[in-house]
């Protein structure tokens, strides 16, 4: 197969069943989604592409009606699934099947282990692993419109058959490293359905401002922040159709009581006052009825002294001579973000866990508790062991 082979186009039950048939017993298979969700809450799921070493097709779920045919290879725990920056297309199969695909392997997690930036995009990826400049035709097709054009289809397939070979690349070249073990906690990240699920109760926490209400504010931010994502849902419709995020924080603040009051609101549609202005009375009258909230803020992170930085600076060093003798890109073995919980004591530091663990991670704890040291060598920085300082050099 080439990427100039038209993809098979699956529009029909026994189409998709042959697809599953197809893919039975495949050690893995590339896949990408196209969707739309300008106008949804949930992402309108548009269009599949499959690809393999030998055939690539695109599943027009729009076309059928059970799409239960899919779960038979994308629930195989067999078979690899690859994708590309797949978190928004799992949030697609956990919305319509209410479970998430497992084995992943993700091409964008994946690259910087071989020395690749950290979330490279896919058409970077592509030019670098295959030297292939990918067209950006139809980046903005509307992918919800039918019929699809087979040059939009061939551009949708392309997707997947350039992911299937960059696939085989990075796997030969992670697995010529011995790193192939060092990615599992990362994929199975992505297969873990809390990553994909937004109770209502925590929504006011993605509204910017909150930590500036006072008094009851908060009851009446959380409570109404619940009542727009249930109500949002319910109508399939995007949050800022039902309530904008300013109106909600001018709502807690304001704290109106009756349907004049809200009407007053700067922001507020009409229609939403017509259709939901009694229920949203009610939901901030019950909100500040109930005593007030100490609700957990994320602390703002104080500014770090300059024998802090100093620190920091320190173990960032650490961690670009580690990563410069493991052909890593830096970052993706410790942000400054990273060295920051380290020094915390966060127990869920990423710099405590896996392979980044063993690499740097006691390394760096070492040099926290003063059981380490770092001494400059001829003009390169070494890592000792303070009882030894020019014999336990890391290298």
């Amino acid at each position: 197969m080439t990427q100039h082979t038209p993809p098979a186009y699956i529009d029909t039950p026994d189409a998709l069943r042959q697809l599953g048939d197809s893919l039975k017993g495949r050690p893995w298979v590339a896949l990408d989604t196209e969707f739309m969700r300008e106008k949804t809450y949930y992402p309108k799921f548009c269009l599949l592409q499959v690809a393999t070493p030998d055939f690539s097709a695109c599943v027009d779920p729009l076309a059928l009606t059970d799409l239960e045919p899919l779960t038979e290879w994308l629930f195989d725990p067999a078979i690899v699934k690859v994708v590309h920056s797949g978190r928004q297309d799992m949030e697609i199969f956990y919305h319509l099947f209410g479970r998430l695909p497992a084995p992943l392997f993700d091409t964008q997690i994946a690259a910087p282990l071989l020395g690749l930036a950290e979330q490279i995009g896919y058409a970077g990826l592509i030019q670098h692993l295959l030297g292939v400049n990918l067209a950006k035709t139809h980046a903005r097709t509307d992918w919800s419109r039918r019929p699809l054009a087979p040059e939009q289809l061939r551009y949708a397939a392309d997707d997947v058959i350039y992911l299937a070979s960059a696939y085989e690349n990075l796997v030969k070249g992670i697995e010529g490293l011995g790193r192939t073990a060092w990615l599992e906690d990362d994929f199975a990240e992505l297969s873990n359905p809390a990553l994909y699920e937004n109770p209502p109760e925590l929504a006011w926490q993605r509204i910017g401002g909150a930590q500036q209400l006072k008094g009851k504010g908060l009851n009446v931010l959380q409570a109404l922040a619940a009542w727009r994502e249930e109500t949002a849902r319910a109508e399939d419709v995007p949050r800022g159709w039902i309530v904008k995020d300013e109106v909600l924080l001018d709502l807690a603040r304001q704290q109106p009581r009756n349907a004049e009051a809200l009407s007053l609101t700067r922001g507020l549609d009409d229609k939403i006052v017509r259709r939901h202005g009694r229920t949203l009375c009610a939901v901030i009258a019950e909100a500040l009825e109930k005593p007030k909230l100490s609700l957990e803020l994320p602390p703002r992170p104080a500014k770090k002294s300059a024998e802090q930085e100093a620190v920091l600076d320190a173990l960032g060093a650490v961690v670009r001579l580690r990563a410069a003798q493991n052909t890593l890109n830096p970052v993706i073995l410790a942000s400054r973000k990273d060295l920051e919980h380290l020094v915390d004591g966060e127990a869920d530091a990423r710099l405590l866990h896996g392979w980044r663990r063993k690499m740097v991670g006691d390394e760096l704890l070492g040099l926290l508790r003063g059981e380490l040291g770092l001494v400059i060598e001829q003009g390169t920085l070494r890592v000792t062991a303070h009882d030894s300082p020019r014999t336990a050099a890391a290298d």
